[in-house]
């Protein structure tokens, strides 16, 4: 049986945002979208944490929801804060948990 990492299984960092004027930042976001939308989701996800653009890392998070890659979509939603959709995602891990032992 593989050993537990002695830094735990997930790793949950706030990133520092980018000090960035408005006009600027509002351009970046657009261009976070436009990646996004054309399936660049990870230079999309580094601008909208850099940013600290709520909405968009939302949107990675459930990009990644979407993909079953629940771990990324919680450290995702933990770091946007998006609290509702970490609290179903804790429920969902809580029943998988409670699976394991009723067998």
């Amino acid at each position: 049986m593989a050993e537990m990492p002695k830094d735990g299984f997930l790793k949950v960092v706030r990133p520092q945002k980018a000090e960035v004027d408005s006009a600027k930042k509002a351009a970046l976001i657009r261009k976070g979208n436009e990646l996004f939308n054309g399936g660049d989701i990870v230079t999309a996800k580094k601008i909208f944490l850099a940013l600290g653009y709520t909405d968009g890392v939302i949107r990675v998070g459930d990009y990644y929801y979407k993909k079953c890659d629940y771990w990324e979509a919680y450290r995702l939603y933990s770091i946007a804060p998006a609290p509702g959709k970490v609290d179903h995602l804790i429920e969902r891990m809580a029943g998988v948990v409670r699976e394991w032992i009723s067998e």
